[in-house]
């Protein structure tokens, strides 16, 4: 939530006159859908966010101090008190520029160490931190002390009336009802950004959707949660409930929750704020005047109600609406977690654009052949299993998610990352990458897993002194790995 906000809590007059706000802006945007120019260059960027961790490999609330230390905009601060985030600027797919991404991903990760270590801490980039523990989460202390984070904290604790349960259960079971939202700061990720016209829109996300089950397999990175053995790619039920504003009854009544995949194709980008308004009462009623945002950005309006709700509908693939001179359209690809390895995650990307580049020039579309809730339970599936779930696929049926990657997934990627002119030689680097780590069915899920067993292959209880030692064990491993810029899939597992 990138927005600055200037209070904490907000007044019944204050949020009516948002709602009306809200739909004003929601009208304009349709018009100047229909009227404006939009720029359409294709270009991708990336945000990604980082775990601060000490010499004992635990979390370290030290974010401002590190932040200081880099003193580059690019970087940001999270809600976590332990977290950072940064932002690579925006680049091109067609010749070097997964090159230049991977460069500039790992020049600004120079940074951010050299930052870190100047305030005593070193960079964890991982999907949930293993070493995070329920007490950690307890302190208030874990949350960043900005307004921002405070107003979206007390904005979901007002809605809900309740303490926020944490509840998830597969190979081991975690629930506890925590105080506030903390448990969402245990969520890091990496957010591709692909820029597209409005007549494109539509397609875009629909094929960013469908292959949503695939991206979280492939990339799965966060199998421990508070010290316990669950999902392969914890985030996803995590964040959900961290951040869900509906009591038991208002989910058995069918209320949508805030992280939200959607229930259906769309047809326009309008489809998706227009639903954000219609479903989502506003969370941080804050006025253009009290945020102090102009009416205009170049000759595009800046829509401050619209954006600022959009930022609180935590859609898997998000729609931005980015006002300027040059007003964009973009979709924020949030589904995907931090790290292993920079090569991983331009790996990562690459799929996903040039995926996404194939699927949409199709004559005939996959989600004209795939169910909207064919998508949702393939995202679900993988998120609970990783590389060892089965998808549902067009002309295919239910398959290994292994062998729908490299007989039918990555094949096409390639294609589009041709089409998109990028580089023949980086195409086989990370769509290699993809393939091998389909093959092995070493993501780094699975790699922390094999790691996790084979230090402690007895100790069954999550908190017990023996787990959390092999937990601290198994991030210094990591971390080491990490550091060696070689693909997970390559990694060895255990002390080996």
């Amino acid at each position: 939530m990138g927005e600055k906000v200037s209070r904490q809590r907000y007044t019944p007059q204050q949020r009516t006159r948002y709602r009306e706000l809200l739909n004003d802006d929601l009208e304009t945007f349709d018009s100047y859908l229909q009227e404006a120019s939009f720029v359409d260059q294709g270009t991708i960027g990336m945000e990604l966010e980082l775990n601060l961790i000490d010499d004992q490999m635990q979390p370290t609330r030290v974010n401002t101090e590190v932040l200081e230390a880099i003193d580059d905009p690019e970087f940001q601060t999270e809600i976590g008190s332990y977290n950072i985030e940064l932002n690579h600027p925006v680049l091109s797919v067609s010749g070097t520029g997964l090159r230049e991404l991977h460069a500039g991903l790992q020049a600004r990760l120079a940074a951010a160490h050299a930052g870190a270590r100047a305030a005593g801490a070193e960079i964890g980039m991982i999907g949930t931190l293993p070493t995070l523990t329920t007490e950690f989460l307890e302190d208030p202390a874990w949350m960043t002390d900005e307004n921002r984070y405070r107003a979206l904290n007390n904005a979901v604790l007002d809605m809900r009336g309740e303490l926020v349960r944490i509840e998830i259960s597969d190979r081991e079971h975690y629930e506890h009802d925590f105080a506030d939202i903390a448990p969402e700061s245990s969520c890091t990720s990496m957010q591709l950004h692909l820029q597209v016209a409005p007549n494109r829109f539509a397609d875009a996300w629909n094929a960013s959707q469908a292959i949503a089950g695939a991206q979280v397999a492939l990339s799965a990175n966060s199998p421990l949660f508070l010290g316990h053995k669950l999902w392969h790619e914890n985030r996803i039920p995590v964040f959900t409930q961290a951040i869900d504003t509906r009591t038991p009854e208002l989910v058995t009544q069918g209320v949508r929750p805030r992280v939200w995949f959607g229930e259906r194709w769309i047809t326009s980008v309008f489809d998706l704020f227009e639903e954000n308004v219609r479903y989502f009462p506003p969370m941080l009623p804050e006025s253009r005047e009290e945020a102090g945002a102009p009416v205009m950005q170049g000759s595009a309006p800046t829509l401050h109600a619209l954006n600022l709700h959009n930022g609180t509908v935590w859609r898997w693939n998000r729609p931005i609406y980015a006002p300027s001179e040059f007003a964009h359209l973009r979709v924020e690809n949030r589904l995907l977690p931090a790290g292993p390895t920079v090569v991983d995650m331009v790996a990562d990307a690459a799929f996903y654009f040039g995926l996404v580049k194939f699927l949409t020039a199709e004559n005939r579309p996959v989600w004209s052949r795939l169910s909207f809730k064919e998508a949702e339970a393939n995202f679900y599936s993988a998120a609970r299993s990783g590389l060892y779930s089965r998808q549902v696929w067009p002309k295919v049926g239910r398959v290994d998610i292994s062998e729908l990657v490299r007989e039918v997934l990555a094949p096409r990627a390639r294609r589009g990352l041709q089409a998109l002119d990028a580089d023949a030689d980086a195409i086989d680097l990370y769509i290699g990458i993809i393939e091998e780590r389909a093959r092995t069915r070493q993501n780094g899920a699975t790699w922390q897993l094999r790691t996790l067993n084979a230090l402690r292959p007895r100790v069954t209880h999550p908190d017990s002194p023996e787990r959390r030692a092999a937990l601290a064990r198994l991030v210094e491993l990591y971390t080491t790995h990490q550091r060696t810029e070689k693909p997970v899939h390559t990694w060895p597992v255990g002390e080996t």
